[in-house]
């Protein structure tokens, strides 16, 4: 292993020793204006296209379907509020314009006549009833006929042959959504449970860190363990079973998904080697190469949990990240919606000939055109219209889009430099936690957004880039997919692949980038080029321990996870007698087990980055300790008795008083 000091000078110059460092600088100045700037000004304009947007559309275009008539079907106090469904289907590819004949009056508009002035339409069976609100959907439409209002409806078999899948899906998810509403309150008596783990789980990690640790590894080999018998042992149980053999390609989709759970090869997927057991190898292969360094992560995770029961708000903060995401992207998602609703009612005026463009007129009874042609009257053509505001549409979506990236990405930004700030000043604490600021989070959540907010923005920035880049890639792949040009696909793929590796290493980058900002007040060039010169110094340890850490945190959430699951799938099947009659009754007891699960995954990760987080931050700060003191008398060592005996540093004795 080759010693810190070979990679002097190839990768930047260590930090010298400063007597009056003490820590995250308070006496700092704001870094990167110019970003904070363009920051402010695009979300400015972010807001105007928001209330762009909501002023041109219209929310009931999304909660109700609209018939051919402009009518809102299901709306609450219209003559169509019993009839909530709406049937269509694209008449122009189930009837030719010699099969319409027209009613009232002999203007022929090939875009429209279809809407405005059918009167019968005879089309081989293939129409059913075209843009019409209906009360309920069965399978006795065939016998309804409206000829005498334009539409018509098809025979039994062609309707079933066309409103299967849809019908299937519809049902489907209203299952789902019943299941939700019988098992809301155990799900978040689930949620509550990883979310009490989760504390649980960190508490024990400061006092028995290295216990839990090779507990966690033990249990975790012992779930996927269990996994695998599980899934064997129904593999067996279905032997001889009659349909049991079926291949999951002849079986082919189903929207019964217990179906799937009756057939061996599903069961034989997740069991025998194949998934399961691949998973289990692997773990225990790292294990065993990994143990020596598992006992330096181990270490590592101590010190995290001593920082952390310092700084116990820390756990707190992901709660605020999570409220400034969930209004990120809620404003992101309405901001999407409301523009596609922008459409205004267009009207064809008749039978004055002169008049046979479609117009936008709010009030026809009391216009122009009324008054010059009594007997004319207005009938609703469709929603349409070509604005400035239309023509700039597409523009005005992929803004919303760069901008949503851009918050979210300043969002998780401002919480690692906050996170960063707080450890950083437990590190740097000489005597702790005396020397540490009285509210660690709040100090270094009120230093990033004040002096650091065009660091953050920069950060993010460059991050939304790559991330949009991506978006537009997939995009082409999206597009391209049944294109037959082999270099094509191959170059798209070959790029999809290089900006993906580079949107983690930006990640990496930006996170130790905001560490060194916490800590030194520096802009983001010059702390991303400090922080990634000392990782290169010390290349090796940033690769063994670093990662194994990770892996370690990875672990422990893995735990969780499968621990509440195991919970949920026991309870919500009904597999355990003691809960047969406190489980609700389901469609798809998969419904609220696999909600569990990512609930609680995604707690765990909230509460796992915090962790992350502070060993990321104290990770860095003794490769600066190690860089700027000898463990003298005038220049000891600042971190802790457990690290230095890892690195085997030792501090000599103080000067007297």
């Amino acid at each position: 292993m080759p010693e810190e000091g070979e990679y002097f000078g190839k990768h930047g110059e260590p930090r010298k020793y400063d007597p009056s460092f003490k820590g995250p600088i308070q006496n700092r100045g704001c870094t990167d204006i110019a970003c904070c700037i363009l920051f402010i000004v695009a979300i400015l304009g972010y807001f105007a296209v928001g209330i762009l947007a909501w002023s041109q559309g219209d929310p009931r275009k999304v909660i109700y379907p609209t018939d051919s008539r402009g009518q809102f079907c299901g709306q609450a106090g219209t003559p169509l509020e019993n009839k909530p469904y709406l049937f269509y289907f694209n008449i122009m590819k189930c009837a030719t314009y010699s099969k319409i004949v027209i009613s009232w009056h002999s203007f022929c508009f090939p875009h429209y006549i279809v809407l405005l002035y059918l009167y019968m339409l005879q089309s081989d069976d293939k129409c059913f009833l075209i843009f019409r609100c209906v009360w309920r959907t069965c399978h006795g439409f065939d016998q309804y006929y409206l000829n005498q209002n334009f539409h018509c409806v098809n025979k039994r078999e062609s309707f079933h042959r066309n409103a299967t899948v849809v019908i299937e899906a519809r049902q489907v998810v209203m299952k789902i959504f019943e299941d939700y509403t019988q098992s809301w309150y155990w799900i978040l008596i689930g949620l509550v449970i990883a979310m009490l783990t989760s504390l649980l789980f960190i508490v024990l990690l400061r006092f028995l860190a290295g216990i839990m640790v090779w507990i966690m590894i033990a249990l975790v080999i012992l779930v996927i363990g269990y996994g695998i018998f599980h899934c064997y042992m129904e593999y067996a149980a279905l032997k001889g079973e009659p349909g049991a053999n079926v291949t999951l390609q002849e079986l082919g989709f189903q929207t019964d998904f217990t179906v799937y759970l009756q057939i061996r090869q599903t069961w034989l997927a997740f069991s025998q080697l194949i998934i399961l057991a691949i998973v289990e190898v692997i773990i225990i292969l790292l294990l065993i190469f990994l143990r020596k360094r598992i006992l330096i992560a181990i270490a590592l995770i101590k010190e995290a949990s001593r920082a952390i029961g310092h700084v116990m708000c820390s756990l707190v903060y992901p709660l605020f990240t999570f409220f400034l995401l969930v209004i990120v992207i809620a404003y992101w998602a309405v901001t999407a919606v409301y523009p596609f609703n922008s459409q205004r009612p267009l009207l064809r005026c008749v039978p004055c000939i002169n008049w046979i463009s479609l117009v936008l007129i709010q009030n026809y009874s009391i216009s122009p055109m009324k008054a010059q042609c009594p007997d004319s009257e207005c009938l609703f053509a469709f929603y349409g219209g070509e604005t400035v505001y239309h023509k700039y549409l597409i523009g005005l979506q992929f803004y919303n889009v760069f901008l949503f990236f851009w918050c979210a990405n300043f969002v998780t930004a401002l919480g690692q430099m906050t996170l960063a700030g707080a450890f950083a000043s437990y590190y740097w604490a000489f005597v702790k936690p005396d020397d540490m600021p009285a509210f660690p989070v709040f100090s270094a959540l009120g230093r990033s957004l004040r002096y650091h907010t065009g660091t953050l923005a920069f950060g993010s920035l460059i991050l939304s880039i790559i991330q949009i880049i991506r978006v537009l890639l997939e995009y082409l792949d999206h597009k391209l997919k049944g294109a037959q040009n082999k270099f094509a696909k191959f170059l798209l793929c070959c790029l999809k692949c290089c900006f993906w590796c580079l949107e983690k290493f930006i990640k990496f980058l930006n996170r130790n980038a905001y560490i060194m900002v916490a800590i030194y007040g520096k802009n983001f060039c010059t702390s991303a080029r400090d922080a990634f010169f000392l990782l290169l110094r010390n290349m090796i340890r940033v690769a063994v321990l670093d990662k194994v850490t990770d892996f370690l945190l990875f672990l422990g959430k893995l735990l969780i996870v499968g621990l509440v699951g195991v919970f949920a799938f026991f309870f919500f099947s009904g597999r355990v007698r003691a809960f047969e009659n406190t489980a609700p009754s389901l469609h798809y007891y998969w419904v609220p087990i696999l909600t569990v699960v990512i609930g609680s995954y995604l707690i765990a990760h909230g509460f796992f980055s915090v962790y992350a987080m502070c060993v990321d931050t104290l990770f860095l700060c003794f490769l600066e300790d190690l860089e700027r003191n000898d463990g003298s008398a005038e220049r000891p060592y600042l971190m802790p008795e457990s690290l230095r005996k890892i690195l085997n540093k030792k501090n000599k004795n103080q000067p007297a008083e």
